[in-house]
């Protein structure tokens, strides 16, 4: 079947006025939490930790695929050989599949009691490109087609030489290798994720700047089809949009926040040049993940503007007999500033540890440092 995300690609590179939006829905979680990954459970009350099964999240997964309306599904390379290549879920599905090529140690978060947010990003990958593409070590090229031809690839600067350095060698090797397989690959590249004396004044504009002069020596075989960074706000986005015709930008959708947050995010980051919005935390954390799915597709084909769609979206929660878990009221507040200089957003202050987005962390304990980088990247994955 003709898959969206290729049409669209092409729309969008053909036609830089095209309305075309790239939607993706990031259920990757196990590549970086550890028994939360699924997210919350129905059964969880207060604050027990009761969380759904990985079983759950599969069935999620099938059940927005089976809706048809975002354009790539992301999963572990686990996830995509039980949907993609066993059960045959993508076969007749404009959706496409797609798995998380490396997995680096800031998001490495499995339990609070880790300690490889403190240090410097970097790489390594569980996942090859030969288990994504037919589930064993080594595959036969007509094999090659069985699973996942698609995977996203992580990269987070620090300004610190010899980790970025070893970060970019690991790259080039991963382009060179899904070159040659037949692999594609979107790039994500997060906030710096420590601070130190490196640490930039200005982080969209580092970031920028890093994406732009890590590609200026790659050529079309071996370039990602689109990229997925935190959205930093107009200024940040339109900069980096306008300087390359040929690069397709992506925002993460980053913590789940309001519905409103999601929303308008979305809204605001394809005016500014924004082409592809992959959504983790926002559709996992979604009282209804169907409905919440069709009205960010909605958004993105402009046909609908956020403050209608949340209210929309209560709607239909009440049509299925789910209690929100925040009035419409409370709904249509934002918690995040979309033009946030860090690798966290501007959380309201009833929701903030009262840790700034630059803390000193010579007078923070181990305990403060760990939980700093957890509620970091709770923010910025997506």
């Amino acid at each position: 079947m003709q898959k969206s995300l290729d049409q669209k690609l092409k729309n969008i590179l053909t036609n830089p006025n095209s309305n075309d939006f790239i939607l993706a829905d990031a259920k990757d979680a196990d590549m970086a939490y550890g028994l939360s990954a699924p997210g919350q459970s129905p059964e969880h009350y207060g604050h027990e930790a009761a969380f759904r099964t990985l079983d759950e999240y599969r069935n999620q997964i099938r059940q927005v695929v089976a809706q048809g309306l975002v354009d790539i599904m992301l999963m572990s390379a686990n996830t995509s050989e039980i949907l993609t290549i066993r059960e045959r879920i993508f076969d007749n599905s404009p959706i496409t599949p797609a798995i998380r090529a490396n997995d680096t140690t800031d998001i490495w978060l499995a339990g609070a009691e880790g300690v490889y947010g403190q240090e410097p990003s970097r790489w390594f990958r569980t996942a090859t490109i030969d288990h994504a593409l037919c589930g064993k070590a080594h595959c036969e090229p007509n094999e090659r087609k069985l699973g996942a031809d698609l995977g996203l690839y992580s990269i987070t600067f620090n300004n610190d030489l010899e980790h970025d350095r070893e970060a970019l060698f690991a790259y080039k090797e991963f382009r060179i290798e899904a070159e040659t397989k037949g692999f594609r690959h979107f790039l994500e590249v997060f906030s710096p994720n420590v601070s130190g004396q490196n640490k930039p004044v200005d982080v969209p504009t580092f970031v920028n700047n890093h994406i732009v002069r890590t590609l200026a020596g790659v050529t079309a075989a071996g370039r990602p089809v689109f990229l997925k960074i935190p959205y930093y706000g107009p200024k940040a986005m339109e900069a980096l949009a306008r300087y390359d015709s040929n690069l397709v930008v992506g925002i993460l959708g980053g913590s789940a926040g309001t519905t409103l947050d999601a929303f308008q995010m979305l809204a605001d980051a394809k005016k500014y040049g924004a082409r592809v919005a992959l959504y983790g935390r926002k559709i996992n954390n979604a009282e209804h993940q169907l409905s919440f799915v069709q009205y960010l597709r909605a958004i993105a084909d402009a046909k609908i503007e956020p403050v209608e769609a949340v209210k929309a979206y209560h709607s239909d929660l009440r049509k299925h007999g789910i209690k929100p878990r925040r009035s419409l009221e409370n709904d249509l507040q934002r918690m995040e500033s979309t033009d946030s200089y860090s690798g966290v957003s501007s959380v309201s202050k009833k929701k903030s540890n009262d840790h700034s987005d630059n803390p000193d962390f010579t007078k923070m304990t181990a305990a403060e440092k760990v939980q700093w980088n957890l509620d970091r990247l709770k923010r910025v994955f997506g």
